[in-house]
């Protein structure tokens, strides 16, 4: 699990990574990564629709990316990442998620 520190959770931060940072994109994940250059711990935001699945489907979802984060770090100091979830990642096992979070994470950071 991620602690407090290194999760988004005000709406105007999601929607300024999405909308000014750079998108990775491959087939079960986009992954938007801004580097806000202030001294604070990385920060990470999720977003997974209904299109993904059901409640259940989703949170699942949700569990293995945050897990997959939570692997990634340490990480630079002052980056936000937000992960959508495409309807495809519903049915890819953890080790496609953690791969395809490695690569997008590490495209973004260098």
């Amino acid at each position: 699990m991620l602690a407090r520190p290194h999760r988004l959770t005000r709406g105007s931060d999601y929607r300024t990574v999405v909308r000014r940072g750079r998108r990775y994109g491959g087939p079960r994940l986009i992954v938007s990564v801004l580097d806000t250059g202030e001294q604070r711990p990385v920060r990470f935001g999720f977003i997974v629709s209904k299109q993904v699945g059901n409640a259940v489907t989703r949170n699942t979802v949700r569990r293995r990316l945050k897990d997959a984060c939570a692997r990634q770090l340490p990480l630079p100091d002052g980056i936000d990442v937000v992960i959508r979830a495409l309807p495809s990642a519903a049915a890819a096992p953890f080790a496609e998620l953690l791969a395809d979070v490695d690569r997008a994470v590490a495209r973004g950071v260098r």
